[in-house]
């Protein structure tokens, strides 16, 4: 486990069986990590609930945020607008209370309250979620999960520029391998949007030393020899992502090489995200927080930055508070 306090925002009412799921998953989130600070955002009585199943020595590491209203799973996402526990998560991030949140709410809230409360990066109109999945060769990032459902070739370009760098930062991929999801390798193949965005990104500066192989399959996600980034809109690649989670459950559990992917990292926003699906079990909410204090403490939305800009600094996001993510 890496070292260095990290202070995570926990929003308590986000998610299919919230609070008790993501309650039992902060308790194991805490009790694994002595490093780890918790602000729970939610009601003060289910707060409570979490506190006093902890030891003293543990309880001195939570603090409380009081919020009442949730933004539901069906509700839309302009929702997030409005106080609501994933806005409050997001306003501790900003106001410098808390070093990150996670959230198993509903995707477009958390994604809209993001953009609202932290500002993007300098030329991303779109954020992306990025999960990373244990194939056999090793792990393959995929970008995007649900973030953009209807991307234009220009933003899955973009896309491709985040996910290498995610990959280069967050784990330490040398000289990642960049491919762009379709139903075939012969270029050409794919609809409308695949053609027009594969000659894009063959022209298309990719950091870290990274390099575009062009086309890939769905196969190549799970195995990984091709290619250690696949880029592919949200809507794909959130049917995919669930597809191999009930892969691996029909299979009796993922590879040796990694766990299940449990959450994602939202890339794109001036802030550390990370989005549990809203079906989470406690440990994938324990899995998100872990998550969301690993990249903190690797820095990774300054050095992602850097990547992208020559520039570790993030004061120059475009702070743009008009926009809304339509998301799943």
């Amino acid at each position: 486990m890496e070292p260095g306090t990290a202070r995570i925002a926990v929003d308590l009412l986000g998610g299919d069986d919230s609070p008790a799921v993501v309650v039992d998953g902060a308790l194991r989130a805490v009790r694994a990590d002595p490093d780890l600070h918790l602000l729970l955002v939610g009601p003060t009585e289910v707060a409570d609930e979490l506190i006093a199943a902890l030891e003293p020595a543990q309880r001195a590491r939570i603090t409380v945020r009081p919020v009442r209203d949730a933004v539901g799973m069906a509700d839309h996402p302009s929702a997030a607008r409005a106080e609501s526990t994933v806005r409050a998560a997001v306003n501790a991030v900003r106001d410098g209370t808390a070093d990150a949140l996670v959230s198993a709410g509903a995707t477009g809230a958390t994604v809209t309250a993001a953009v609202l409360g932290l500002g993007r990066w300098p030329e991303i109109r779109q954020p992306a979620l990025v999960a990373t999945l244990p194939a056999v060769a090793g792990p393959v990032v995929l970008l995007d999960v649900g973030g953009s459902l209807e991307p234009r070739p220009a933003t899955l370009a973009r896309h491709a520029v985040l996910g290498a760098a995610y990959a280069a930062v967050a784990h330490s991929i040398a000289a990642p391998r960049v491919g762009l999801l379709s139903v075939g390798t012969e270029a050409g193949k794919g609809d409308r949007v695949r053609r027009a965005t594969d000659p894009l990104l063959v022209a298309e500066p990719l950091p870290g030393g990274a390099r575009y192989v062009g086309l890939v399959e769905g196969y190549d996600v799970a195995l990984g020899a091709r290619a250690d980034v696949v880029v592919t809109d949200g809507f794909t690649g959130n049917v995919l992502l669930k597809a191999i989670e009930g892969a691996y459950a029909m299979a009796g559990g993922p590879p040796a090489s990694g766990g299940a992917p449990r959450a994602a990292a939202l890339l794109g926003v001036a802030g550390t995200v990370v989005v549990c699906h809203g079906a989470a079990r406690a440990d994938d909410v324990a899995s998100g927080i872990a998550l969301a204090a690993h990249l903190w403490r690797r820095h990774a939305t300054d050095l992602i930055c850097a990547l992208l800009d020559g520039d570790a600094a993030t004061d120059r996001t475009d702070r743009t508070t008009d926009t809304e993510v339509r998301t799943s």
